[in-house]
């Protein structure tokens, strides 16, 4: 790469090259928006246009539409409800609806209708148990359902039949419950 970072994200675009998007710096102690292609045959690394927000422990979801919608994340000094997506065709960056709660530590999980459904995270410190649904083709976030424990540092699973597991986590303390999101649900 061609800047150090942690806590950034790394997805598959449809065109084989790698996404790296935001992350902390430590040499500089800062949160980061620049982003970097990897391309696999080349085995060669290129900047990008950066996001508009600087970011880190947010979610990035490559869409079938196959732009990446980066949510969430924490820039050093609050939870951050910003949303964006990149479209790799041109490079670029747009700033997308707003999640409805500030969250870093969540999970995305793309569902069978295309939607993105984001569970819990934490938002200043505290976790949080609300659920949200993003629709790529209104590209509007909407609160849905809740976790029946506030969890973040979890993991979330589509599950062959479309409802999504969620696991674990850590409220203060590591839980051992989970929740089952029914695709009922997000097609609501």
């Amino acid at each position: 790469m061609n800047d150090k970072r942690s806590h950034h994200r790394a997805s598959i675009l449809t065109n084989g090259k790698i996404l790296i998007t935001g992350g902390y710096d430590s040499i500089i102690s800062s949160a980061i928006k620049n982003t970097e292609l990897y391309d696999l045959s080349t085995e060669t690394w290129a900047m990008t246009r950066n996001m508009n927000y600087v970011r880190y422990l947010h979610t990035a979801s490559v869409l079938k539409n196959e732009k990446v919608l980066v949510a969430g994340g924490y820039n050093k000094s609050t939870s951050l409800n910003s949303a964006e997506l990149y479209d790799p065709s041109t490079g670029t960056w747009k700033i997308t609806d707003n999640l409805n709660n500030g969250r870093y530590y969540h999970t995305a999980s793309i569902l069978k209708n295309e939607r993105v459904l984001v569970t819990g995270g934490y938002n200043l410190g505290f976790a949080i148990n609300s659920i949200e649904l993003y629709d790529p083709l209104t590209g509007i976030w909407a609160m849905t359902d809740s976790l029946n424990n506030a969890r973040g540092s979890h993991s979330a699973s589509v599950l062959t039949n479309g409802e999504v597991f969620v696991p674990g986590g850590l409220y203060n303390f590591a839980l051992n419950t989970a929740k089952l999101y029914e695709l009922s649900q997000a097609n609501e």
